[in-house]
């Protein structure tokens, strides 16, 4: 395992998430504990020491889940990092509630690492506002050995990332953004990434594969890598890519199956950053994947917000294939296997979900073109 030094630590460069933990059933609420066991078990004896959680994960029951797991190993074997949930401005102003319920939940007395959730346009101004005591609640568990390192995650824009460093920069000791070869561009990362440099802040990375989206590249983009790198796949160019930015301190994985992970961890044996031909070649295939394709990675904040309780990331996937294909059958026929009050035409256009969603996606715009292609 490749290790990164983070001020007097040592840690796996890449961590697990859990976000994306094994299901029962399919049900995103009902993680199967036994098989997210075995890939813990697999990943802290192959060196992994960093788990990220977090409150809303599963429904809420990510946290309860790996609190359950790790419990069963000694304390100082592993990193643990959860987040304050200000996706959610409903939660300003219970940070001290939650943060004691998430130490429960972990079933841990300290956390190593604690993170500013997802600081965007939706929750920049009551993260700044003084009146929450958001920070200063934070900062006091610092000092009180209850948070070993804090940090943030942020999907806003480079202004809104501006606006917070500006206030918090001092105290920030590392963030976490979304960043793979699409995104360095396309969500503009590469700014971010220099602004966090002059704040001497390293970059987590969350989304190296853009919800899986990035393994599997199509036949024409495979054999023009393989020209290059005959031994590697799609998966391993994307993290190879990011072994590239000298930036990146952690690299995180939301990791579904046993699978996953021992290919991923095997990649990660050793580091082969990419030369400039090859950077440049997976840019040009990142131009063409964004062709016309919305830029959803499956995180669900969305379907939080949904009044009409929609599975938007799974009708944004179908309308993503159906214009991809230029109509087809396979939309279509899903769509009416759907109940009439789950379909796309169900949308009400409130923009609930637009409000909360990290890739700024228009999804009251792409349903309703989705439910005119379909008539």
């Amino acid at each position: 395992m490749v290790y990164k030094n983070f001020k007097q630590l040592k840690l796996s460069a890449l961590g697990m998430g859990s976000m994306r933990l094994p299901l029962i059933d399919g049900n995103n609420a009902k993680i199967d504990e036994k098989k997210a066991t075995e890939m813990v078990a697999y990943a802290i004896e192959n060196g992994i020491n960093y788990y990220d959680t977090a409150w809303g994960y599963h429904d809420g029951n990510s946290e309860i889940a790996m609190g359950n797991i790790l419990s069963k190993y000694p304390r100082e074997k592993y990193y643990l990092a959860t987040k304050f949930p200000g996706y959610d401005v409903s939660n300003m102003d219970k940070v001290e509630e939650i943060f004691e319920k998430q130490l429960e939940k972990c079933k841990v007395d300290y956390f190593d690492f604690y993170l500013f959730h997802n600081v965007c346009e939706l929750n920049i101004e009551q993260y700044l506002d003084e009146k929450y005591k958001i920070h200063e609640y934070l900062m006091k568990q610092k000092q009180n050995g209850r948070i070993r390192h804090l940090g943030f995650s942020i999907h806003g824009s480079y202004d809104v990332m501006k606006r917070f460093l500006e206030k918090y920069g001092k105290d920030m000791e590392f963030c976490q953004i979304q960043l793979n070869y699409i995104d360095l561009s396309f969500q503009h990362a590469d700014d971010k990434i220099k602004l966090l440099k002059q704040y001497d802040i390293p970059v987590w990375v969350m989304e190296p594969l853009r919800g899986g989206k990035l393994c599997k590249l199509s036949e024409n983009d495979t054999e023009t890598l393989k020209q290059l790198r005959a031994e590697a796949d799609a998966t391993e160019w994307a993290f190879r890519f990011l072994q590239s930015i000298p930036e990146v301190t952690m690299i995180l994985s939301g990791m579904s199956s046993l699978e996953q992970l021992k290919q991923n961890i095997e990649i990660f044996q050793n580091e082969k950053p990419l030369n400039e031909t090859e950077k440049q070649t997976l840019f040009t295939i990142a131009d063409g994947m964004l062709n016309g394709k919305l830029p959803c990675t499956s995180c669900r904040y969305c379907t939080t917000h949904c009044p009409q309780q929609l599975d938007i990331p799974h009708l944004l996937e179908l309308y993503n294939e159906h214009r991809f294909t230029g109509g087809g059958f396979i939309a279509p026929m899903v769509i009416g296997t759907l109940p009439e009050e789950k379909r796309p035409s169900v949308c009400i256009g409130c923009r609930s979900c637009e409000a909360v969603c990290p890739q700024q996606i228009k999804i009251s715009e792409a349903l309703a073109d989705f439910s005119a292609k379909l008539k």
